[in-house]
């Protein structure tokens, strides 16, 4: 169950209450705490609420928005490892391969040769998660289930990315329990595109504030923490 907290918490607190929060859902799950990573999600706050983060010992930080990343990684610790959590806009991509280390939102195949093209420009490789809607929810962004091959083969022929795994957002419950199908399904679907093609496709990025223990249960690796670090923008 998820603990925001009150205003007056600090991101210390905050963090042993969600460290906490996985460490029970890896012990329920048989799983070892190294096997999931946690990515505070800094979307809204400023440098100095990141410094407090990279404080109290986050490494991985998530942004929503290129634009916003921009203004605030650079005056932001420079150990900080970035990834970027929300929608990209292959306008953007030129930006997004200079900020981020991994792209957990690709959503079409035009984004994916995109990114290819833009890490080739950059000199760098981008670790990527391809975003699955298994929920078929028209309102978010993200692949069928039945587009994700296409792209899977295209990734071998590129270069300069390295497709890690899988990303899905669940539709918002205030019942955690209602996520977990999502999060089989996409499990399932990862276990049966590995088969396939080969592709290790190690990487689950699914579970935010309010879900991460079922996600973590289901198999989560990664998982997207923004409001119960932060506390609300």
């Amino acid at each position: 169950m998820t603990e925001a907290g009150n205003k007056d918490e600090s991101f210390s607190d905050r963090l042993k209450n969600v460290e906490a929060r996985i460490h029970a859902a890896c012990k329920r799950a048989g799983r070892a705490r190294d096997d999931v990573n946690l990515v505070a999600v800094s979307k809204g706050h400023g440098p100095e609420r990141i410094r407090e983060a990279a404080n109290a010992g986050i490494i991985f930080l998530g942004e929503s928005k290129v634009q916003e990343a921009r203004a605030k990684i650079p005056e932001s610790p420079g150990h900080l490892r970035w990834h970027l959590v929300g929608h990209l806009q292959t306008n953007k991509v030129k930006f997004a391969v200079h900020l981020f280390e991994a792209i957990h939102s690709v959503d079409s195949l035009k984004l994916l040769n995109a990114v290819n093209q833009g890490a080739e420009v950059a000199g760098v490789t981008m670790q990527l998660f391809l975003e699955v809607n298994v929920s078929g929810e028209v309102s978010k962004f993200g692949l069928t289930p039945e587009q994700v091959p296409e792209l899977l083969e295209a990734s071998t022929r590129l270069m300069h990315v390295d497709l890690v795994g899988l990303m899905t957002i669940p539709p918002f419950t205030e019942d955690p329990e209602k996520a977990r199908p999502h999060f089989q399904r996409l499990r399932a679907l990862r276990d049966q595109w590995r088969a396939d093609t080969g592709i290790p496709l190690d990487e689950l990025s699914m579970g935010m504030s309010h879900d991460l223990e079922v996600a973590i249960e289901e198999g989560a690796t990664w998982v997207r923490v923004g409001t119960d670090l932060f506390g609300t923008r």
